[in-house]
């Protein structure tokens, strides 16, 4: 029996978020007679997702990187690469990269970068324009989870395209219970024949939820029966709060505040709403997608490349509140389109959005 591949994935955390889910998927879903799969924390706590890998078996160490550039973090990263012998050093965003590329100097381990997001807006700086191309040489693989992305690493990163990968974030299917929808909906005292619009993010600026209100103000003129339904909490709520009671609309929205499974939640949204300003590929739209919901999206980042304008639902300009009620309007009022999408959907996601096919693309990097 051949020696199995021993992989590190290097990250910030394991807390609840998309990094952390595409690693706990790629562990998870991985051929365990191929390989050991392993996590190295660069801060902690550990978090929620951590929590459960190791219950599972799954090891994970961490450390607590200092401020300012931690030379001693470099050391610990490669004294654990050498005892453990690690064969591919998974690095998952850039400050990881650059302590891993770093420590994996002279250890033999293969270096890997994915990069799943990018800030807003965009910036770069003189030390990336000298230090990425010295980074480049000392790594085997960068992928990207969009085109978007990727476009940003070669304007931004000075990263070579040619070099570049898109390999799309992956997700298991949700599965519908019909019985626990019902229910839910009887407990937020929600009608069979209400329209349920929605969304679940974190409530941070960047997901642009105070452009989604005043778009939904213009829909409840043309549907008043229609409901908003936000689910999940942050630094925004106060403020999105406010807004709704100054648009006057706060009998229509129900924040759920965080919910730790929303699942059902999701499973009630006639439409699936994404009103963000920047997004890499959005894993609650994977997931809304597999549930077979119709979306209403911006052209931020990769949500194009996600939903296809008019297949599986619709794609809007950034930023605009009549453009993204327009096409939310669009499909509350043709019953045919919204089902033809929701079939669509589901099809879009099991042809480019499935875990099964991210985790053999990696494998594929893996084993080479």
């Amino acid at each position: 029996m051949s020696k199995k591949t021993k992989i590190l994935h290097l990250t910030f955390d394991m807390r609840i978020g998309g990094t952390e889910q595409v690693i706990k998927n790629l562990i998870e879903g991985s051929d365990k007679d191929l390989f050991d799969t392993s996590i190295f924390c660069i801060e902690q706590p550990l978090g929620p997702f951590g929590q459960m890998l190791l219950e599972k078996g799954i090891v994970i160490d961490s450390a607590q990187r200092r401020e300012g550039f931690d030379i001693k973090l470099i050391n610990t990263i490669r004294q654990y690469i050498k005892k453990a012998n690690i064969d591919v050093l998974h690095c998952h965003q850039y400050t990881p990269w650059v302590y891993g590329a770093l420590a994996a100097i002279g250890t033999g381990s293969k270096v890997i970068f994915t990069e799943h997001g990018r800030f807003y807006p965009d910036r770069t700086s003189w030390k990336r324009k000298v230090v990425n191309p010295i980074l480049n040489l000392l790594t085997y693989k960068i992928t990207a989870i969009s085109k978007a992305t990727k476009q940003a690493l070669i304007d931004y990163e000075y990263l070579p395209e040619s070099r570049i990968e898109v390999i799309y974030n992956g997700i298991q299917p949700l599965k519908k219970d019909t019985e626990q929808t019902r229910l839910l909906k009887q407990k937020l005292h929600l009608s069979p024949s209400t329209r349920i619009l929605g969304t679940i993010a974190r409530l941070d600026p960047i997901k642009n939820h105070s452009m989604m209100f005043k778009a939904f103000k213009l829909v409840l003129k043309e549907h008043p029966d229609s409901v908003l339904l936000l689910v999940g909490d942050g630094e925004e709520r106060e403020n999105l709060e406010q807004l709704v009671d100054e648009l006057g609309i706060r009998k229509n929205v129900i924040f759920t505040g965080y919910i730790p499974s929303p699942q059902h939640f999701l499973d009630c949204m006639d439409i699936f709403l994404l009103p963000s300003l920047s997004e890499g590929t959005s894993m609650t739209l994977l997931e809304a997608m597999s549930l077979s919901k119709p979306c209403v999206v911006t052209d931020a980042g990769g949500n194009p490349e996600i939903i296809a304008h008019n297949e599986n639902g619709l794609v809007t300009e950034n930023d605009d509140a009549s453009g993204f009620s327009d096409a939310i309007i669009k499909l509350l009022k043709n019953h045919r389109e919204r089902k033809e999408m929701s079939v669509a959907a589901k099809s879009r996601f099991i042809k480019f959005f499935s875990a099964e096919l991210m985790c053999d693309q990696f494998t594929n990097i893996y084993s080479h």
